[in-house]
């Protein structure tokens, strides 16, 4: 998370690098700054050969996003030291730290009861640093991965280790555990004729400090590392929600697509699109710090009211009203939706899980100075965070606060733990609140949404809330610009966010 400083502050930027091209993505220019609030930040400049993403009939209310930054979505927890052999299709291996992109590799994919070797691609390739695991196998494999590194067995996919949430969250080997590995070694065509045999985990212990470690993405989500079958991240698409990361180079390492502007005015010239409305915000903040930088959302701004895009930013950086010119004079041709993210209220817990966003007093600042300048500005309460802040008293106080700011609406959206950010909250449950755990697995159990019955309850409770300060909720859609009467912020308002 970042550390609330402000946003406009001045970067000295040092140690200009270029990373070897096995690292990372080709062309990437990696640099890191001496500023103080951004000590240990890492910033990855590439060139992106796209920028609008189609995400389909999405459950999230809209089609079409931007996400100029990212953090570092490629540091997955699935992840194994760079010494592993990976098994190619000739029968041969070569180390997960040489594989490279577009390499054919072994996977396996069902069929019936069991599962069949066959030839997979290399998709996406990263590395990373976390703590290691040893594993030692019957027949005398040792293999090192992290914690949330998933081999098949037996009985399924299964981690390294419990969940840092406690032992019932996620199943995990233990010593006795069958993985699920090759029977003998050839080529792939003397396997196909074959299927995975077991292997007995003997030992399972930390070694006692964080090592270097790769992840694959293949098109299988899979392969062979030592003759085990391995799971890579292919179930972790996005990013995390919360503005919480998955792990500490969610918040270190952030991928900067510098020629955003250039990417997005190509793409709305094209005569294959169609104009469709582009949110932003829906999975990195686009206001986040490193905005105040590279400066892009000014340039995407003014591309989309060239082209007369419509445009919904979801956001909890004040750096928003620094383009408040802009977006007034898109609402003159277009459609425009800013919304906030204000979950809570309390000071304290904010220095606990949201330290380096804006204060949540800063957020309903900037929602008045927005609303003044004649904008209306729906409010996501967001993330209600089950046993902290979804009780009758801290609701109905932190519903005052946002109605006393001017916003239009209110939307409740509860916690939406999906996988990474759960084992990230869940470990930070454990060590501070305890006594919530057994809460959480009760409302969440393998879900990433809490259960339905809990959803109504603190809809039921922040709509009671509302009605006692005066404000709307999202049964009533807010108009944001009065001078675009059309635009609406239904999609924005029923997104479930985390």
């Amino acid at each position: 998370m970042f550390s609330n400083v402000c946003l406009n502050e001045l970067v000295r930027w040092t140690g200009l690098t270029e990373e070897e091209p096995d690292h990372l993505l080709p062309g990437m220019v990696r640099r890191t700054f001496n500023t103080p609030g951004f000590a240990g930040m890492t910033f990855y400049e590439v060139n992106a050969k796209s920028l609008i993403n189609k995400l389909g009939q999405s459950r999230m209310g809209f089609e079409y996003t931007i996400n100029p930054y990212r953090g570092c979505s490629h540091a997955c927890t699935y992840c194994l030291a760079g010494d592993t052999p990976i098994l190619l299709p000739d029968g041969t291996w070569r180390l997960l730290q040489d594989i490279e992109i577009g390499d054919a590799i072994v996977g396996t994919v069902p069929e019936g009861q069991s599962r069949r070797y066959t030839i997979t691609t290399v998709l996406a390739k990263w590395p990373t640093v976390k703590a290691a695991y040893r594993l030692v196998l019957d027949d005398g494999t040792v293999l090192l991965a992290s914690s949330d590194h998933r081999f098949l067995t037996d009985s399924g996919w299964k981690h390294v280790t419990a969940s840092v949430g406690g032992p019932g969250l996620r199943p995990f080997l233990t010593p006795g555990s069958r993985v699920l590995g090759l029977a003998n070694d050839g080529p792939l065509s003397v396997l196909q004729e074959e299927r995975p045999a077991p292997r007995e985990v003997l030992s399972i212990e930390a070694i006692g400090h964080e090592m270097p470690m790769w992840d694959i993405t293949t098109g299988t989500g899979d392969f062979i590392a030592d003759g085990v079958i391995s799971h890579n991240c292919f179930a972790r698409k996005t990013h995390t929600y919360l503005d919480l990361d998955a792990g500490h180079d969610f918040d270190s390492k952030i991928v900067v697509k510098v020629n955003a502007v250039e990417v997005l005015r190509r793409e709305l010239s094209s005569a294959r699109w169609g104009g469709h409305s582009i949110a932003m915000g829906t999975n990195v903040d686009c206001y986040q710090r490193a905005e105040g930088r590279y400066q892009l959302m000014p340039g995407i701004i003014q591309a989309l009211i060239d082209f007369r895009n419509p445009l919904s930013i979801l956001t909890k950086g004040t750096l928003v009203l620094r383009d408040l010119p802009l977006l007034l004079k898109l609402g003159e041709r277009a459609r425009v939706s800013v919304a906030f993210s204000v979950g809570l209220i309390d000071e304290e817990l904010w220095r606990l899980v949201e330290s380096g966003t804006p204060s949540p007093m800063r957020r309903l600042q900037a929602v008045r100075e927005l609303t003044d300048a004649g904008l209306r500005i729906p409010v996501l309460m967001a993330p209600i965070l089950p046993g902290l802040t979804d009780t009758e008293d801290v609701i109905d106080r932190t519903v005052a606060a946002i109605a006393a700011s001017g916003a239009v609406s209110i939307t409740p959206i509860v916690l939406h733990l999906r996988p990474g950010a759960r084992e990230w909250y869940l470990g930070w449950i454990q060590q501070n609140y305890p006594d919530l755990m057994p809460l959480y697995a009760r409302l969440y159990r393998e879900r990433a949404y809490a259960s339905a019955d809990y959803q109504r309850l603190v809809t039921a409770r922040v709509r009671r809330a509302c009605r006692r300060y005066g404000v709307g909720n999202n049964d009533e859609p807010a108009r944001e610009l009065p001078i675009n009467p059309v635009a609406t912020t239904e999609k924005i308002a029923a997104t479930p966010l985390w």
